[in-house]
């Protein structure tokens, strides 16, 4: 078996909030301003931190999680989106130890060890100096399997402060980041806001490469050992179908490997703009999620509402998911306003001032439409802050074994061929010809 060597790293922080996010960006913006190509990740199922990678690196930044991927498929993704890189930087999630319900599956550690790759721990030192060694032995000494090469301390008060927390280090510091508000991006209900909607970062940024040791960082990185090559192919089949891709403001959670998973069953992907632009001709539609409560306006007033309505009574495939139900929905309250939406699924939707469900789902397609095959499995992770209150005679085509979904574990409202779900899920490739088989159906009818 042959084998290839990819130099990579993977910023793990003591929990969340560390400075994690600020910290990987920065090293991504300072090897790209070296000349390296830089193949982004992030661990879990966040779709923020990844558009933020994205626009720094010029290549689309890919979630590695075991729970919803497996470990077969983290390595799968992970070893064909390096392809051409120089160095793969990957962000951790949360604490460097948490995983689901506590254990250590899909945790930070668990990707380490997958992947074989090196950390570095990102250490807040703020109201700390020598108890951050203390910090840094725990982590250390916690799994001997984890191999952190050095740490990163963030948020440092001052020289005298560095100088305190420089002295008798139990791992190589391969940075000191002062504490510095204009690092931080603007946050709301989900997270940090995605990286089309700030002004540029770069200037702040650089702080973080001059406040590193980039060539230790690189000299780390280069100690991952080689992984087993797989032979990927970058064709995808002769397209099928055409299948809409809701992609603006509202509608911008993805996952990257969801949208190959359509084109490797098939799939021609139109994007379009539920705000501004009339439904696209596609023999399906797939919503993802977003902010359609922030586009409440746009949305009810775009063409694109009754275009939907038409063609989801029709019978053409139409697949929501958490924003994109919502959209599906008869209406949607947002703040006491009362905003009609394109009614295909019966039931209205409404934002409220907390979380409603917070973590992975998981559960089987029971029934209803042609895409949802009866024994067709569905993971993801559930994260919103609004309910959906159903019609009494709805029905639905997911039962939940984990995760809340739309009604005491019941998922998958559907209306016709119209399937809207509260889990972001995670295609398998089932699912993905699934969908494409659904829409073929249509476009022969």
């Amino acid at each position: 078996m042959s084998m290839r060597h990819i130099p990579r790293i993977v910023i793990a922080g003591t929990h969340s909030g560390c400075g994690k996010t600020t910290i990987s960006r920065g090293l991504m913006q300072a090897f790209r301003k070296r000349g390296f190509c830089v193949q982004p990740f992030k661990v879990g199922p966040d779709f923020i931190d990844p558009s933020h990678h994205t626009a720094i690196t010029g290549r689309i930044s890919r979630n590695l999680d075991p729970f919803m991927m497996g470990e077969d498929g983290v390595k799968k993704t992970f070893l064909k989106a390096s392809k051409g890189a120089d160095i793969a930087i990957i962000e951790g999630v949360m604490g460097m130890y948490d995983g689901l319900d506590g254990s250590d599956t899909a945790s930070t550690a668990h990707v380490m060890r997958i992947l074989r790759a090196p950390a570095i721990l990102v250490v807040d030192v703020r109201g700390m100096s020598r108890s951050a060694h203390a910090v840094v032995t725990g982590f250390q000494a916690f799994d001997r399997d984890s191999d952190i090469k050095g740490v990163i301390f963030n948020r440092v008060g001052s020289p005298r402060h560095r100088a305190m927390i420089g002295s008798d280090l139990p791992l190589p510091a391969f940075g000191f980041i002062p504490r510095d508000t204009g690092l931080s991006v603007e946050s709301r209900h989900l997270g940090l806001k995605m990286a089309f909607e700030v002004s540029d970062t770069s200037p702040p940024l650089d702080l973080i490469g001059e406040s590193c040791d980039i060539e230790a960082i690189l000299v780390a990185a280069e100690s991952a050992p080689p992984l087993p090559e797989e032979v990927f192919s970058d064709q995808y089949p002769k397209e099928r179908v055409r299948i809409g891709i809701a992609q603006d403001a509202a509608f911008c959670f993805y996952y990257q490997d969801n949208l190959d998973a359509l084109r490797s069953a098939g799939a021609a992907l139109v994007p379009f703009s539920p705000c501004t632009d009339p439904l696209p001709e596609a023999d399906a539609y797939y919503f993802g999620g977003g902010y359609p409560e922030l586009h409440a306006r746009a949305l009810s007033s775009s063409p694109c509402r009754a275009m939907l309505k038409t063609a989801a009574d029709r019978g053409v495939p139409v697949y929501g998911e958490c924003g994109g139900l919502l959209y599906l929905a008869e209406s949607v309250t947002v703040e006491g306003c009362e905003f009609p939406m394109t009614g295909v699924l019966p039931g209205n939707a409404e934002m409220t001032g907390r979380i409603q469900a917070l973590g992975y789902s998981a559960g089987v397609f029971t029934s209803g439409p042609r895409l949802s095959v009866p024994g067709t499995s569905i993971r993801g992770h559930e994260f919103h802050y609004s309910t959906f209150y159903p019609s009494p005679d709805a029905r639905f085509s997911v039962r939940l074994n984990r995760g809340k979904g739309i009604s005491e574990g019941q998922d998958g409202l559907f209306s016709h061929e119209t399937i809207g779900v509260y889990t972001h899920s995670y295609f398998t490739a089932r699912f993905a010809a699934a969908m494409v088989e659904a829409a073929l159906r249509c476009r022969k009818s």
